[in-house]
């Protein structure tokens, strides 16, 4: 009976080390996915705002009004396509997935603050550009660029604060989430 035991236990072994086994990433590692694109999607968008608001805004300045009406315009109508809307309302969607996968873990500093920027950015950089910038740019596109009114530069002033704000909110969005990816990974719970 020991032989056949003892046979048992090396062809199990045998069949342990030879055969290669199929690779389950473990759940964990799973439910790190929609904190990770999370952040990489806030990073997009913190990107995006920035870059407008520190060049693109600066170079329009140096515009004359029609130039200004005509490519202030145009930047309005070209991005409005999929991968722009994907990327702009996929972050709260992404932060809700997070915090909702983790659901365990809603004592955990991490995952407050995630949920926060979840809603910071729904509210500060969805619904302000609903409230504010997407107004601004009817306005805009409206006008004739070879008879602007008068208070143009007002309102070319008034869309560059306001995407100036989302691109810091989404810069600090975009902040806090590494964060709380980061503090997650660590294993720190608070």
């Amino acid at each position: 009976m020991r032989g056949i035991g003892r046979l048992r236990a090396s062809f199990y072994m045998l069949a342990m080390t030879t055969f290669p086994r199929p690779h389950n990433p473990p759940p964990a590692l799973l439910v790190l996915i929609p904190h990770t694109l999370a952040v990489l999607w806030l990073g997009l968008m913190a990107g995006f705002f920035g870059t407008y608001s520190a060049n693109v805004n600066l170079a329009l300045l140096q515009m004359d009004g029609a130039t200004y009406a005509t490519v202030q315009s145009a930047f309005n109508r070209n991005v409005r396509h999929a991968l722009f809307f994907a990327l702009f309302f996929g972050p709260p969607l992404w932060c809700a997935l997070a915090v909702a996968t983790a659901w365990r873990e809603h004592r955990t500093l991490w995952w407050r603050l995630l949920a926060v920027v979840g809603v910071a950015y729904l509210l500060g950089i969805v619904f302000f550009t609903q409230q504010v910038n997407l107004p601004l740019n009817h306005t805009t596109e409206a006008w004739n660029p070879q008879a602007l009114p008068a208070d143009w530069a007002k309102v070319r002033d008034q869309w560059n604060a306001a995407n100036l704000w989302r691109a810091l909110l989404s810069l600090g969005c975009f902040a806090t989430a590494l964060g709380t990816l980061v503090g997650r990974l660590a294993g720190r719970r608070t």
